[in-house]
Parts: C-alpha cells; sequence; structure tokens
C-alpha cells in the first residue's frame, strides 16, 4: 500500500468542490456552495467547539447546575437539608420496623401463637443465711 505523501495530501485538502441545492420540481439551483475539504474540517470543528461552549456556559451561568446530579454544585444550606433529610427518613424507617414487628408479636399473643419457655426447674445451690 503506497503511502500518500504529504504535499499530495495538502493538495486534495484545497480542491475546490461545488455544493448545490436544487429544487426538485423544477431544478432551479437554490444555494449553491463552494467548498473545500480544509473549509468543511474548519467549520465542523468550529460547530463543535461553539455547541461545546455553549453547553458549559448553559450549565455554568444558569440554574441548571443545581439540577445535576454529581456536578458538586450546590450550596451548603442545601447539603445540610439533605443530610438532615436523610436521617430523619433512615430514624422514621427504623421506627416503622420496629413498630411492625411490635404488631407482629401482639398479633401472636391474641391469636395464641406464644413461643413456649423453658419452664424446667433449675437446681440451684441454696444460699445459707448469715443471720447466727
Amino acid at each position: 500500500m503506497a503511502i500518500p505523501e504529504a504535499g499530495n495530501t495538502l493538495k486534495r485538502l484545497r480542491n475546490h468542490y461545488r455544493l448545490v441545492v436544487m429544487n426538485e420540481d423544477t431544478y432551479e439551483e437554490v444555494v449553491k456552495f463552494k467548498l473545500t475539504r480544509l473549509s468543511v474540517y474548519i467549520i465542523m470543528s468550529t460547530v463543535f467547539v461553539l455547541m461545546i461552549a455553549l453547553t458549559t456556559s448553559l450549565i455554568i451561568f444558569t440554574p441548571l447546575k443545581y439540577y445535576l446530579p454529581g456536578v458538586g454544585y450546590g450550596n451548603a444550606k442545601q447539603v445540610k437539608q439533605y443530610r438532615d433529610l436523610k436521617i430523619r427518613t433512615d430514624s422514621m424507617e427504623q421506627a416503622l420496623q420496629h413498630q411492625g414487628k411490635y404488631l407482629d408479636d401482639i398479633q401472636k399473643v391474641l391469636q395464641g401463637n406464644i413461643v413456649k419457655r423453658d419452664t424446667n426447674a433449675l437446681a440451684l445451690p441454696k444460699m445459707e443465711n448469715s443471720d447466727d
């Protein structure tokens, strides 16, 4: 495979092309452009950079940044409120679990499904009174 020369590539970038937009019904030329590959590359690169700049400035200079998770924006008040809300939610979740367990135990007692306890008498040594 032949390696293209640098001069040949530069010539191809500067070759002129014509882009014509025509009306399909009347074959009338609506718009025509004289382009080179280099100019198309420059235009596409410029549009790409402008879109990135527009998107970045939209996020930085508008309140939109507060709605993006993981970006790290937000003030200390919101972070503290979020932390307090998370703590309250966790404690309410635990209280709900405890209440559910309590109600299940009450229901077992009312239905008579009580766990039998070991009622065997233990042989403990008798303690001597030191009243003598």
